[in-house]
Parts: structure tokens; C-alpha cells; sequence
């Protein structure tokens, strides 16, 4: 170099290299786009030999969506389709090998060269993370995976130990998902507010990989039902088998087989599409695998809870679907090994006559329906549960806080008005997500409260709403929450501002659906601000006119407002810190200030730039990202790009 100073370029697929060897941290590498994915790919078929002829572009196209973005698995491809199209054969056979292809592109990575690259980081991976990594595998193709769900199937596994102190296996999990993300083998899909992976993918290169190097392991085995209506394996091998993934709709058929499974401890089906069992084989989980500890069958449909799931001593975890669940039987209460129990159904409330505080190793119940929990059970502490969702308001008595005290996350659902005038919440010290629905509807379906996403559809149930406003007590949440939902609460908007920003821990806040009433909100600087509010969400309320002042929120970065029709102006004060801003079905005019924030968000970037602000600090803010959905005006809905168009907010 002519200034005497060089420059050196390390690529890696851990992101933990990049953060060492730069002041500035590492440069993530993004997947490549469709169209770049197809120019990769006629580079590698096409180079010296012309350009794609017109009957392969359709379906050369799709191979190279198909491959998700990834270099390397268009490189590989690539080689294929080249040898395929040089081979001198005729037009419609080539064509035919290419449609083959685009049918299962996965199915063609199993070569020597895909296998050796990602055997490269498998290598380097610590021993307690690789029956970690492999263990993906169970998933199907492009199966968007819940990373709530799979920390848990690794703890139930045993593949996750507490490495320090004080760490709970939670931790330690999440720390091993992160770690798996950081080295680029799984892809994240969603985040949650406070920016935690929330589901996540496995490229299908990466789950062949997993696939073939669990045969070799025996971790487990994928039973898949071939085109001439064979299972693969056989059934009557089933009973060599530790772990066994359904990938099939035909589960009568396989249970029909008088299966046989000492050896079976894990029995897995993860799909979108459910399949219904049939009465006589309600049974047949528990008769055939009598040594089972994890059990995901959410997918399976139930029409009764099964009668001999307490036969099942060693289950660790548990999903269910039962239809329409009334009753959780007593006989549960023998699944002392259990940690996690996972109930959805149709039902809105259930009665749970198993004792889950006999059920000493239980860290997390989920279900969407309303609990409610005999008062007659003796005070025994519950030391490990974390998760109980969703609790009917009638059991938010003494004797569940007492044994309840370490609960970390916790749904009501029910008639509220007594539950703030009183000090349940209160004793929850370690308390950190609290999601609130006040109703006193009794139906056959129900929301699901425990659920993380923000899809408030409108309900025709306002009827049965008990909409009496709530006035909580200035002190009747916990000081260390960092997470609260509200629906049908029906606060007043000076509540949120006096007692909620009163949380000093408080990250996100979500009020859904009447959660406050009133049309306006004035959040300025005569109250004690959000100083911890990363996130909030407004949807579904009555609010006209919302004034802020900075200071009031501090930290927000994601603002969602959506179905709030009337609110004619989001507070321009919000852009200081504002990083993502989403809005949807709100009036022109709210539109308008929602680009007026994006502009000035545009101006202030400018003007760094222009001062010469040093570029470490742009690079490490995130660029603002505005998303617009549908603008309300007194002709109806119109989309973003009709709004924006007529919009003067940019000039």
C-alpha cells in the first residue's frame, strides 16, 4: 500500500472472531437475495457455455430460491445443474432432471463437499453443544422452530447442565442457542421485544447434516411413511430406538401396527398440519413406550385426555391437545419427574384436581385456558416453577402466592376488579412478565394470553366484557417486572402515567384491546417517566389526543400503535430514541406524523454526517425502520402505498 500501513481480511463463521479482532466488531454477512441467488447460480451452470435458455429460467429460478440464500448450497447446485445441462442431452430430458431437482433440493446436498464444510464447525463446537446441534434435526424442513420449545426439549433431553453458580438451566440453554447463532448454524426468525430470539430456523443443508450424523450417533430416528405406503423403518425395528420423530399424517396407521418401544424414550411430531387420533388409539402412546420422558404431540389431536398418561412416570415434558378439556385429572399428580406441561385446547377454563405442588421438579405449565386450582391443597412451596399460564382470577388467593414466590412468569384471566385492590401481585418479588385479561366470558374458545405475538384480531364477545374500569393501588405490582400485558382493564390513561411508570424495571408494555379508556393520554414532565420502557404497544383503544415530552420515555426504541383510528397524531417528542416504528389501520393524519418522525429521523442522520460524527458510532445505531400498514380515512381503508402517495408529510 503507498501509506505503508496494511490491512488484513479475516472471514469466519463465528461471530465471536470478528468481535475480537476489530475495535469496530465484525461485519455479519446477510443471505443473498433472490435475484442474487439466480445470478450465483447462472454463473456456476452457465459460465463459458451462454446464458440460461428460456426453458430453464422458470425453473432454475425456483431451484435458486430454494436455496435459501446460502452460497454455498448454490455452489453445490450449481455444479449438478451444470453437469445436467452440458451432458448433451435433449431439451426435455435436461428440463425434466431440473424439475427433479427443484423437488427436493435438499435431497442433493448430501455430498461429500457439504458434509466436510459443515463438519469443519461441528468440530470446533464444545462437546456439550454438539448433541445440541445434531438434535436439530428433529425438526422438519423449513420448520419455524420455537426457541421456548426447543431450550425445553434440550433440558428434558439432559443436554443442558448449569455451568456457574446461581444459573438456572434456562440460562444455561439460552446461552447454548445463542451460541449456536453466533456461529452461524441456526437462523434467527423472530425476536421478542427485548430483542431475544424468539423462533428460529435450520437451513436445510445444516439439517441434513444433523440427519446423517445422528444415524451415526443413534440420537435419534426420523419414521417417515415411503410413496408405496411403507413405513421407514419398520415398525418392528421401532423398539431399537431411543428417540423417534413422526414425520407423517398417518398416524393411525403406524398405531394400528402393535408397536413395541422399551427402548423409546422421546416421541416427537412437530407439524402445522394436526391430525386427528382416533378413540382406540388414545392409549397406545402409553402402552407402547412405557419408559417415555418427552412427549410433543401438540400436533396430535386429542378428543379426551389420555386415561394412562400417569403410567408414564418418567415424562420430563409433555404438550398436549385436548379439544375440549374441562378437567385435568388427580391422577397427574403422579408425574413426579415432570418439568414441563404444555395444555392447549379449546376450552377457556379448567379445573386442574392434580396437585402440581407434589410436583416438586415442575418449572413451567402453560396452557391458554383459565386454571383454577383446588383452595384444598396443603402449603407446599413450589421451589422450581417459573411459568404458570393462565390463571383463573379465583385462584389468586394467600395460598398460591405463598407457594408460587419464585414464579417468574404469570397470566390471569378472569373478573380483575378484586385482584388490584389486593396484595397477590405484590408478593411475586421475582415476578418479571405479568400478562392481565379482565373478562368473565365463559364460552368454548378463548384467546391465548400466554402467547408472545401481537395478532389482536377483533373479537365479537363485547358483550360479555366486564368492563368496569380497574383502579389498581399504587403498589400492587412487583418492583422487578419487566414485562406487562393488559386487555380489557379499562384503566384510566393517568394511571399508566402515575402508577405503571412506577416500575423502574419495566422493558416492554403492551395495551391491548380497552386496556385504558379515555381519549386522552397527556405523558409529560409533571410525572415520573418510563426509564427502562424499551417497547410499547398501543392497539385496540379509544385514544384521540396523546401528548409526550422525551423525558417521559428515555429508552423506547419500538413503538407499535395499531386499530386506534382516532388518534389523530403520534408525539413527535418519541423520535429522539425511536428505532422502529409500526403503525397500522390508524388515520391520515396519525400516518402523516408517523412520516414526519421518519423524516426527521432522515435529517438528523444527515446532519452527523455532515459534522463528521465518527462512523463507528453511526455504524452501531440501527438504521430507523418505519412500517405502515393500512391508513383509515372517511372512505374506508386504503393501503400504504395509496397513503403515502397522497401524504404531504415529506415536503
Amino acid at each position: 500500500m503507498k501509506n505503508g500501513a496494511g490491512k488484513v481480511m479475516i472471514t469466519s463463521r463465528e461471530k465471536d472472531v470478528g468481535t475480537r479482532a476489530s475495535v469496530r466488531g465484525g461485519h455479519p454477512l446477510r443471505f443473498l437475495t433472490r435475484d442474487e441467488s439466480w445470478q450465483l447460480l447462472q454463473q456456476e451452470v452457465f459460465n463459458g457455455v451462454g446464458g440460461c435458455p428460456e426453458y430453464l429460467e422458470i425453473v432454475g429460478k425456483r431451484i435458486a430460491h430454494d436455496c435459501d440464500g446460502l452460497p454455498l448450497t448454490i455452489v453445490v447446485i450449481g455444479g449438478i445443474l451444470k453437469s445436467q445441462y452440458t451432458s448433451r442431452r435433449s431439451t426435455g430430458v435436461v428440463r425434466k432432471e431440473w424439475i427433479k431437482v427443484s423437488e427436493n433440493v435438499s435431497s442433493y446436498l448430501e455430498g461429500e463437499k457439504v458434509s466436510s464444510v459443515v463438519a469443519l464447525s461441528y468440530e470446533r463446537l464444545p462437546d456439550g453443544l454438539k448433541e445440541c446441534f445434531v438434535y436439530m434435526g428433529v425438526f422438519p424442513e423449513d420448520h419455524e422452530i420455537s426457541s421456548w420449545t426447543l431450550t425445553r426439549l434440550w433440558i428434558a433431553e439432559g443436554f443442558v447442565v448449569r455451568h456457574r453458580e446461581g444459573q438456572t438451566l434456562e440460562e444455561s440453554a439460552d446461552e447454548k442457542l445463542n451460541a449456536l447463532v453466533d456461529r452461524n448454524l441456526l437462523m434467527i426468525g423472530e425476536t421478542n421485544p427485548t430483542g431475544q430470539i424468539k423462533t428460529c430456523r435450520v437451513h436445510d443443508l445444516i439439517r441434513t447434516f444433523c440427519t446423517t450424523k445422528a444415524l451415526e450417533q443413534s440420537l435419534f430416528q426420523e419414521v417417515k411413511k415411503s410413496s408405496n405406503g411403507v413405513f421407514e423403518p419398520p415398525v418392528t425395528a421401532m423398539e431399537d430406538y431411543h428417540r423417534l420423530c413422526f414425520h407423517s399424517d398417518d398416524l393411525s396407521g403406524f398405531f394400528s401396527k402393535k408397536l413395541k418401544g422399551p427402548r423409546v424414550r422421546s416421541f416427537l411430531r412437530f407439524s402445522s398440519e394436526p391430525v386427528n387420533l382416533q378413540k382406540e388409539h388414545v392409549s397406545t402412546i402409553s402402552d407402547a413406550f412405557g419408559l417415555l420422558r418427552v412427549l410433543d404431540s401438540v400436533s396430535i389431536r386429542f378428543h379426551q385426555f389420555p386415561p394412562k398418561l400417569d403410567k408414564l412416570i418418567h415424562l420430563r415434558y409433555i404438550t398436549l391437545y385436548v379439544r375440549d378439556l374441562k378437567v385435568v385429572p388427580e391422577s397427574v399428580s403422579q408425574l413426579w419427574n415432570l418439568q414441563s406441561f404444555v395444555l392447549d385446547t379449546n376450552s377457556t377454563c379448567i379445573t386442574m384436581k392434580a396437585n402440581i405442588w407434589r410436583l416438586i421438579h415442575l418449572r413451567h405449565l402453560k396452557t391458554k385456558a383459565a386454571i383454577k386450582l383446588d383452595k384444598d391443597w396443603g402449603d407446599v412451596a413450589s421451589e422450581n416453577l417459573q411459568t404458570l399460564g393462565t390463571l383463573s382470577h379465583h385462584s389468586c388467593t394467600d395460598n398460591v402466592s405463598r407457594n408460587t414466590s419464585k414464579i417468574k412468569k404469570l397470566g390471569i384471566r378472569g373478573d380483575l376488579q378484586d385482584l388490584f385492590h389486593t396484595d397477590f401481585l405484590a408478593k411475586l418479588h421475582h415476578l418479571e412478565k405479568l400478562k392481565l385479561v379482565n373478562d368473565t366470558y365463559n364460552g368454548s374458545s378463548s384467546n391465548n394470553i400466554d402467547d408472545d405475538d401481537d395478532d389482536d384480531g377483533d373479537d365479537d364477545d363485547d358483550k360479555l366484557i366486564n368492563n368496569i374500569r380497574l383502579i389498581p393501588r399504587s403498589n400492587c405490582f412487583p418492583g422487578k417486572m419487566k414485562s406487562l400485558s393488559l386487555t380489557k382493564t379499562f384503566l384510566s390513561w393517568s394511571d399508566v402515567s402515575t402508577i405503571l411508570s412506577k416500575i423502574d424495571t419495566l422493558e416492554v408494555l403492551k395495551l391491548k384491546e380497552n386496556a385504558c379508556a379515555g381519549k386522552t393520554w397527556e405523558a409529560t414532565a409533571g410525572n415520573k417517566g418510563f426509564c427502562s420502557l424499551h417497547f410499547l404497544l398501543i392497539a385496540d383503544v379509544e385514544l384521540v389526543d396523546w401528548t409526550a415530552s422525551s423525558d417521559q420515555f428515555p429508552s423506547l426504541t419500538c413503538l407499535s400503535i395499531k386499530n386506534c383510528k382516532e388518534l389523530r397524531q403520534i408525539p413527535l417528542e418519541l423520535a429522539e430514541k425511536l428505532e422502529n416504528l409500526e403503525i397500522d389501520n390508524l388515520c391520515r393524519s396519525a400516518t402523516d406524523s408517523a412520516l414526519k418522525i421518519k423524516k426527521l429521523k432522515e435529517e438528523e442522520e444527515q446532519q452527523k454526517k455532515k459534522i463528521g460524527q465518527h462512523e463507528q458510532q453511526v455504524r452501531r445505531r440501527a438504521e430507523f425502520q418505519l412500517s405502515i400498514g393500512l391508513v383509515c380515512d372517511a372512505y374506508g381503508p386504503v393501503h400504504v402505498d395509496e397513503a403515502t402517495s397522497q401524504s404531504g408529510a415529506g415536503n
